[in-house]
């Protein structure tokens, strides 16, 4: 066991509490790692204008949004790469959704706006499109960074959800969720994830697997939990963590994620 040379971290649900809250234990972790040389990366489903917080906590690291879809420049706030889905995916993964579960409603965002059907409600994007549109073709015009699918009655949950889109979406884009509380699915392309992108960015800076760490709490980071040689899973997150992760940290409210790392921070360089 030897230090890591990246740490990877998921923010909602595993070093932000649920009531957005991030202890000085887990920003003091974190500055001692880039201290010690260490990368960080903050990986999230969040767009980027739900960033700033995590700025002014930090005041550093790198940022890898939309779940995979996007690079960012969390100091800089600026857009450095983008994976997107097309236009003709979008259209194509709401037929198929709506046949699949005809209560559901959609919305699409990119790093600069965010559009949704009348019959979605949204929980966390409210303000942003108070109007919306009957059908959300009307607003697919473009590229987008994540579509969201909501059953807005909660008519089914997040996991069940999940388990039609695979199969319905297989092949045509990446589906996955945050929340198995809510009934929200979230959407990007082909072969986008938080593992995926994590991985070509420890590639690019010659960091293999074995050398880095990451945590997270919900399907989202199954994919980054997956492929690290180390990583953990939030005791107070999605109870199939365990299956991806290689450990479990402690929840978030009781900064497990901060004591995870200040125990890897300890480990010899070689």
């Amino acid at each position: 066991m030897i230090r890591p040379k990246l740490i990877a971290t998921d923010l909602d649900g595993t070093i932000v509490t649920h009531d957005g809250v991030i202890s000085q234990r887990t920003i003091d972790a974190f500055h001692r790692a880039r201290d010690l040389g260490v990368e960080v990366f903050f990986v999230t489903g969040r767009p980027p204008r739900w960033m700033p917080e995590i700025r002014e906590a930090f005041g550093f690291g790198s940022a890898i949004c939309g779940n995979g879809a996007m690079l960012y420049d969390l100091m800089g706030d600026k857009v450095l790469e983008e994976w997107l889905i097309s236009v003709k995916d979008q259209t194509e993964t709401v037929n198929r959704l709506r046949k699949a579960i005809p209560q559901v409603s959609f919305a699409v965002e990119s790093h600069n706006y965010f559009h949704r059907e009348k019959a979605y409600i949204p929980r966390w994007d409210v303000g942003l499109d108070n109007i919306g549109v009957h059908t959300i073709e009307e607003a697919i015009k473009a590229p987008a960074l994540k579509m969201l699918a909501r059953c807005s009655q909660q008519n089914l949950s997040s996991d069940e959800m999940l388990e039609i889109a695979l199969i319905e979406l297989e092949g045509l884009v990446t589906v996955t969720h945050s929340n198995p509380h809510d009934s929200l699915l979230e959407i990007s392309a082909l072969g986008v994830s938080k593992g995926a992108t994590l991985a070509r960015m420890a590639g690019r800076l010659g960091i293999d697997a074995a050398d880095c760490v990451t945590f997270g709490d919900n399907p989202n980071d199954f994919s980054m939990l997956e492929w690290a040689g180390r990583s953990y899973a939030m005791s107070s997150g999605h109870p199939d963590g365990a299956k991806y992760a290689k450990s479990i940290a402690g929840p978030c409210e009781e900064d497990g994620v901060a004591i995870a790392i200040e125990g890897l921070l300890d480990l010899p360089t070689a």
